[in-house]
C-alpha cells in the first residue's frame, strides 16, 4: 500500500535508457548516458565510481532538481509505474519529501542555521500530510528515538550547530524518514563523519530500511560502505554504467578493467606498500563533451585493443553484456571473457622498503591547555571563573628519519591540536618537543628561525582553501623556493619549479595555471610540492587525501612515499582512514580526548592485544572484501567534551571492556605488550593478550574473473 493509498506490487524506480544533459553556451553537455536501473521495494543498489561520473546527477534526475540548465533528453524515470514526466510540478512537488526522499552529503547544507531541529522536523508532516502541530511534534520526537539520538527533549529545542556532526546527520535522515518514504536517496551521507560515527551510521540505516521497508539508492566512492549496506552495485564511468550485478557478483567476479582498477586503486588488508602495492588508475576521466569513441575507458585501460575497443554504436558507447552464469550481471566491455585476470599484475608505485634513520621527533609529556574565562554570576558564586580545556595531555611518542607515524583518533582527540603545536601556530602548556635536537614546544612559528621553518612543513586537507587563485601555480612555488632561501637567482628558481612539478607528476605548463584550473587531485599536488620545495626534514599531511577519489588516493599515497624515498623525509600522517593507514605507516599513534591510548608499529596496533578503543576503531573500517569478517563493535554515545573530560581513563564513558570502578576513577598506566607497543589500560595485559582478532580471513581468495 503507497502513502497515497493504493496497491502496487511492481518496481519502485524504473529508469530506462536515462539520458541526462545540461545546456551552456558551449553547447549540450551529456552528464548521463544510456543509465538503466530497477529498484524493488525493500531493496538498496550502490552507485560507486570517480567525482564527475554521473552518480550525483542521476540522483538530481530522479528528485527533477537538475535546475535550470539540466533535464532528461532521452529515456524514462518510472516510479511505482508512473512515468515521472508526465506529472505535474504539483505531483512531483509532494513526491519529493513525502515518497521520494533525499540525504545529502554535508548536513550542515540541508539544515537551516537559525531554525531549532524540532522545527525543521515537524515542517515534514506539516507540509506534506497538514497534521496537527501536538502530532507533528510527536512523530517528529519520536523518529528521533528511532534515529538513536540520546535525550530527544534536547535536540527538538537545540539548534544545528548545538549538536555534533553525527548527530546532524541522523537529524537529517530523520528527517528524511519522517513521511515513511518508499525511496531514500543517500549522497555520500558518510563521508565528513569519523569511522565510528560511519560504523552507527551505516548499523542505522541497515535496521531503518528493514524497519520500515524503505528502497534505497546508495551513492559513494567508498566500495567497502557498499558492501556493509547495499544488495546491488552500478559502477558509473564518465556518465555510463560499466558494469552492475550483485555485490557478490561484482566484487568476486569483476569483469571491467575500470571496476578492477577501482579495487587495485584501495588498501585492503592484503595490500603492502613495498610487497603489494596500491594501483592508480592513470590518466584522467575525459570531460562529457571530449569522450573517445567505443570505450569511455579506452585511453586508461590496460587492455584497450585499437580497431575493436573504439568501435561505436547508437549511444556512441560500447553496448552491454551479460555474463554467462550470472543473472544480472552486466558489463560494458567488449574483452570481458577473454581477459586473463591471473596473470595481469599491474606494476605499483614503490620500491625496496626503507631504513628509517636518526631520530628527528621525540615528544615528552607535551600538553596543550586553553584557559576559558566565565563571567556568569553562578562562576563568580562557586569562584570557578576559569576553565581549563585540556586538549592534548601527556603526548610522548618519537618520529625517525625515513619514518611514516601515523596519529589517528575521532575528531576532537586532538589530532590537529598537536599539529598546531608542531607547526608553531600554537605553543605547548608544558612538557617537551625536540625536533632536530631543539625544543620548540614554546617557539610559536614567528620566533622560529628561517630553517626551522624551512625543516618543518604540512600538507592541509582541503587542497581548495590552500592555494591563492590569484596566483599561478608557478609563481606560488617560486615563492616559497625564494623566502627558504633554497635559490635566489630567477633562471635556477624557474628550474627548481619544474623540478618540484616533474616530482609530484604534473606537466611543466602547469607553472602557468591559476588554481580554478586544476582539480583537486592536481591540486594536493601542487600543495605536495609546495611543502617539498624547501627540502624539509619533515612533513606533517594532515587528512591530505580524505576529499579525493580512490584512484586519486592511491596516486598522492604513492608520491607521498616516493618523494619520502627521495629525500629521506619524515613523515607524520593525520587521518581517521584506518585502512589507508595500516597500509602507509611504519608507526602508529592512537588517540582519544586528548591522550594516546596505544602505540606501537602498524602490525603491533593491528593485532591482539588492542586497546579497547583501538578495538572499536578497527571494527568500524569498512572494508570492501567479501573474504573478510569483522567483529561487530559499535560504541554508544558521542565524544565526551573536552571541558568536562571523564574522571579516570578518557574512555571509560564508552568502553565496551569496562573493568569496574578503577576505570572511573584512576588514570590507566602505560604498560608494554611487547618493546615499543603501550597500552594505556586497567585490563590486565593477560586478559588483552585473549582478544580476538577483530579482521579475520574466513575465505581464500577467489580469482577476479576469467
Amino acid at each position: 500500500m503507497t502513502s497515497n493509498g493504493t496497491d502496487y506490487d511492481g518496481p519502485v524506480l524504473d529508469c530506462r535508457d536515462l539520458s541526462i544533459s545540461y545546456f551552456t553556451r558551449a553547447g549540450e553537455i551529456p552528464a548521463v548516458v544510456d543509465f538503466n536501473l530497477t529498484l524493488h521495494q525493500g531493496e538498496s543498489v550502490g552507485l560507486v565510481g570517480e567525482s564527475g561520473c554521473g552518480k550525483s546527477t542521476v540522483a538530481l534526475g530522479i528528485m527533477r532538481y537538475l535546475g535550470g540548465n539540466g533535464g532528461i533528453v532521452g529515456g524514462q524515470v518510472l516510479y511505482k509505474g508512473r512515468d515521472m514526466a508526465e506529472m505535474s510540478k504539483e505531483e512531483i512537488c509532494q513526491l519529493r519529501g513525502n515518497e521520494i526522499a533525499m540525504v545529502y552529503q554535508e548536513p550542515m547544507a540541508s539544515l537551516n542555521p537559525s531554525m531549532t531541529l524540532g522545527k525543521q522536523l515537524m515542517e515534514v508532516p506539516l507540509c506534506h500530510e497538514q497534521v496537527s502541530k501536538k502530532e507533528a511534534y510527536d512523530r517528529a520526537h519520536k523518529i528521533l528515538g528511532d534515529v538513536k539520538i540520546p535525550d530527544p527533549e534536547r535536540v527538538m529545542t537545540a539548534y544545528p550547530h548545538q549538536v555534533s556532526g553525527g548527530q546532524q546527520q541522523r537529524v537529517v535522515i530523520a528527517m528524511a524518514l519522517l513521511s515513511n518514504p518508499s525511496l531514500l536517496l543517500l549522497d555520500e551521507p558518510t563521508t565528513a563523519l569519523d569511522v565510528t560515527i560511519e560504523a552507527g551510521i551505516i548499523e542505522l540505516i541497515a535496521e531503518l530500511s528493514g524497519k520500515f521497508n524503505t528502497s534505497m539508492i546508495y551513492i559513494s566512492h567508498n566500495l567497502g560502505l557498499i558492501l556493509a549496506t547495499c544488495d546491488r552495485v552500478n559502477v558509473m564511468y564518465s556518465g555510463v554504467v560499466v558494469e552492475q550485478g550483485t555485490v557478490g557478483e561484482v566484487f568476486d567476479h569483476m569483469r571491467h578493467p575500470y571496476t578492477k582498477g577501482l579495487f587495485n586503486a584501495i588498501p585492503l588488508p592484503g595490500a603492502d606498500k613495498t610487497e603489494h602495492p596500491l594501483v592508480p588508475i592513470r590518466g584522467q576521466l575525459p570531460l562529457p563533451q571530449e569522450r573517445p569513441p567505443g570505450c569511455y575507458f579506452g585511453p586508461r585501460c590496460d587492455f584497450f585493443q585499437e580497431g575493436r575497443c573504439d568501435q561505436t554504436t547508437t549511444h556512441g558507447t560500447i553496448e552491454m553484456f551479460s555474463v554467462e552464469g550470472e543473472a544480472g550481471h552486466e558489463v560494458r566491455c567488449l574483452r570481458w571473457d577473454d581477459i586473463d585476470w591471473e596473470a595481469y599484475v599491474p606494476e605499483g608505485l614503490t620500491g625496496e622498503p626503507l631504513e628509517r634513520g636518526k631520530e628527528v621527533l621525540a615528544v615528552k609529556n607535551m600538553r596543550k591547555h586553553y584557559e576559558l574565562h566565565d563571567n556568569s554570576i553562578a562562576a563568580m558564586i562557586k569562584g570557578k571563573r576559569v576553565r581549563y580545556v585540556k586538549a592534548n595531555e601527556s603526548i610522548s611518542f618519537k618520529a625517525h628519519e625515513c619514518e611514516t607515524v601515523a596519529i589517528v583518533g575521532e575528531s576532537g582527540c586532538g589530532k590537529s591540536t598537536f599539529a598546531k603545536v608542531l607547526m608553531g601556530l600554537e605553543t605547548a602548556t608544558g612538557g617537551e618537543v625536540i625536533f632536530n635536537g631543539q625544543d620548540i614546544a614554546n617557539l610559536p612559528v614567528q620566533k622560529r628561525s628561517p630553517e626551522q621553518v624551512r625543516s618543518m612543513q604540512m600538507v592541509f586537507q582541503n587542497p581548495f582553501d590552500t592555494l591563492n587563485p590569484s596566483h599561478s601555480v608557478g609563481a606560488q612555488l617560486a615563492r616559497v623556493i625564494r623566502k627558504f632561501g633554497v635559490e635566489s637567482d630567477t633562471h635556477k628558481v624557474e628550474q627548481r619549479v619544474m623540478e618540484l612539478l616533474d616530482l609530484v607528476k604534473l606537466p611543466r605548463d602547469f607553472a602557468r595555471r591559476r588554481p580554478r584550473q586544476l582539480s583537486g587531485g592536481q591540486k594536493q599536488r601542487v600543495g605536495i610540492a609546495r611543502a617539498f620545495a624547501g627540502n624539509p626534514a619533515m612533513v606533517v599531511a594532515d587528512e591530505p587525501v580524505s576529499a579525493l577519489d580512490v584512484s586519486v588516493q592511491a596516486a598522492i599515497t604513492g608520491l607521498l612515499m616516493d618523494i619520502q624515498r627521495t629525500y629521506r623525509t619524515t613523515l607524520l600522517f593525520i587521518s581517521h582512514d584506518l585502512s589507508l593507514v595500516r597500509y602507509l605507516a611504519d608507526r602508529v599513534v592512537v588517540m582519544y580526548l586528548g591522550s594516546i591510548m596505544e602505540q606501537g608499529t602498524t602490525d603491533e596496533v593491528f593485532a591482539p592485544p588492542y586497546h579497547p578503543y583501538t578495538e572499536a576503531l578497527l571494527s568500524a573500517v569498512p572494508i570492501a572484501d567479501t573474504s573478510i569478517e569483522k567483529k561487530r563493535i559499535v560504541l554508544k554515545g558521542d565524544l565526551p567534551s573536552v571541558m568536562n573530560p571523564p574522571k579516570g581513563c578518557p574512555f571509560n564513558t564508552r568502553c565496551p571492556r569496562h573493568h569496574g570502578t578503577i576505570c572511573e576513577t584512576e588514570r590507566p598506566p602505560d604498560v608494554e605488550a611487547s618493546p615499543g607497543h603501550l597500552i594505556a589500560c586497567h585490563i590486565p595485559m593477560e586478559e588483552l593478550q585473549k582478544m580476538e582478532p577483530v579482521i579475520v580471513q574466513v575465505k581464500k581468495d577467489q580469482p577476479a574473473a576469467g
